[in-house]
């Protein structure tokens, strides 16, 4: 527990509150993880111009709040492609994602190393409906660098619109949690699940099987990405040795998964607050009490 006006993170300031301290320590670890990842980010980082979406449609730009008419048009064609399911909860029920319909998610079975009933962790209420669908759908192809962006961009953008749709009733009822805030979660939910970091293993045989097949498409797509970057053309012998100590791991491609993230997070960021037209998330970056304070960037 942090008190009000304790020091911490190392920075000599004073902090607000237990927030601001959490948001100085993730400082540090995201300057850590930037440092490490920033030699790599150029044969990671994706482009939306260079994406093809599943059917093979060319997303042709580079802003992700601009693919929202493609992503309606994929989902017509298609509606296995809609990242959010059909709306339905494991019991048939529409998908209320702030409230317990489900029970409980804190048993061994349906937590990731949890071992025992009394110990482990618990899955939040939104984190049980997820708009990851489409992932599970991705065509493994040369331009897969490319096209994960665009997909993992396509189930940000429809999780935050559902979550704001969602959210709405409770933030009326409880004026301590925001939208933004919320959405930060789902982003990092997200990024477990691109990362192979996802604790959660699904509420019933079902959704267990379907978080396996999403956990394999990935490992697929990351094969087919490390297979590029260990490419050697465009690469000097000791950058080729350097990226092969660094992705040595060619079974979960866990090194690989995290670099990638980090460098296309960004982008996904921005799909997932598109239709957010206000609200803060982010401490004071600059010199003075300038906040971010639109689009919760």
């Amino acid at each position: 527990m942090v008190t009000q006006g304790a020091s911490g993170g190392g920075s000599g300031e004073e902090d607000k509150d237990a927030k601001d301290f959490l948001d100085k320590i993730g400082q540090q670890v995201h300057d850590q993880v930037k440092n490490d990842a920033k030699t790599y980010e150029g044969d990671l980082k994706g482009s939306l111009t260079s994406a093809t979406l599943s059917g093979g449609e060319r997303a042709d730009t580079a802003d992700p709040c601009n693919l929202k008419s493609k992503y309606t048009e994929l989902i017509k064609a298609n509606n296995e492609r809609n990242p959010c399911g059909n709306g339905k909860d494991a019991k048939n029920e529409n998908v209320k994602r702030f409230s317990d319909t489900l029970g409980g998610q804190c048993t061994h079975n349906r937590i990731k190393d949890s071992t025992s009933v009394t110990v482990g962790a618990c899955a939040p209420y939104r984190r049980l409906h997820l708009c990851d669908y489409n992932l599970e759908t991705i065509d493994t192809k040369s331009t897969a660098k490319h096209d994960l962006l665009a997909e993992v961009c396509m189930a940000a953008y429809y999780e935050g619109d559902l979550i704001k749709d969602h959210y709405t009733p409770y933030q009326q009822t409880n004026d301590s949690s925001q939208i933004c805030t919320m959405l930060a979660r789902s982003f990092a939910d997200i990024g477990d699940i691109v990362r192979g970091k996802d604790l959660y293993l699904g509420y019933d045989q079902k959704e267990k099987d379907r978080r396996r097949k999403l956990e394999e498409k990935l490992k697929e797509i990351f094969q087919k990405i490390h297979e590029d970057v260990m490419k050697t053309n465009r690469k000097t012998n000791g950058k080729k040795q350097a990226l092969q100590k660094r992705y040595q791991d060619t079974k979960n491609y866990y090194q690989l998964r995290e670099d990638w993230w980090y460098a296309n997070r960004q982008e996904i960021w921005k799909a997932i607050t598109c239709d957010v037209k206000s609200g803060k998330y982010f401490r004071n970056t600059c010199v003075g009490e300038n906040e971010t304070q639109n689009n919760c960037r």
